[in-house]
């Protein structure tokens, strides 16, 4: 397995913690992809999605704890 694959795999299994609390309130997190630079991107979907707070769940809650767990992540961005 190559290190992209591995970061991958990492940051998913981090998600996958986190995913549960976010379908909790009707949401959901996908993952996108994993740069060269460590930057993750994500989908929200569900209640997620155009919600007012959704910034705040992104940067406070999912990139935090996956910056946290998955110390070559760079930053967490979200995409449409």
């Amino acid at each position: 397995m190559d290190t992209t694959q591995d970061l991958r795999q990492r940051v998913e299994d981090v998600l996958g913690t986190i995913r549960p609390y976010l379908r909790a309130d009707g949401g959901d997190v996908e993952l996108v992809k994993v740069d060269d630079e460590g930057t993750v991107f994500v989908r929200l979907s569900g209640a997620c999605r155009g919600c007012p707070g959704a910034l705040m769940t992104l940067r406070a809650g999912i990139e935090r704890i996956v910056r946290e767990q998955v110390p070559e992540v760079r930053g967490v961005e979200a995409v449409r």
